[in-house]
């Protein structure tokens, strides 16, 4: 028998730099439904892998109810045809949103090194070296 593998929430905030009000807070939300044993959250190799994907989808700018979203496009599989439907249309705008935030990100990346190779230029032309 394998013995199931728990992560306490000091364990996670370690593991992924947030604090105890972050994850309790996305438990709060529905996000995260960590067991419990009296007071004690323990999190199970599933809910660490929710954790990361929370983590990185609030980098990339989505709101939690995105986020919640998602959750259910990866986790909770649909079963009857038009659910399916649904969700394959879900998908598509999901990645169209995605795309375009891709692009836009990119964009403002080059906007970036213009402005820092203008800086540059200038600290050259007046004598600082960086």
């Amino acid at each position: 028998m394998v013995q199931k593998r728990f992560y306490s929430i000091t364990e996670l905030t370690r593991e992924f730099g947030v604090s105890t009000r972050t994850l309790r807070f996305y438990e709060d939300e529905g996000l995260l439904q960590p067991e419990r044993r009296g007071r004690t959250r323990l999190y199970s190799e599933k809910e660490r892998v929710l954790i990361k994907e929370i983590l990185r989808s609030r980098r990339i700018g989505l709101t939690l109810a995105e986020i919640r979203d998602m959750q259910n496009l990866f986790h909770r599989p649909p079963t009857e045809i038009d659910q399916l439907k649904q969700t394959m249309h879900e998908i598509k705008s999901r990645r169209d949103d995605l795309r375009q935030k891709r692009r836009d990100i990119d964009e403002m990346m080059g906007e970036l090194d213009i402005a820092e190779e203008t800086c540059l230029a200038r600290l050259a032309e007046i004598g600082v070296g960086t």
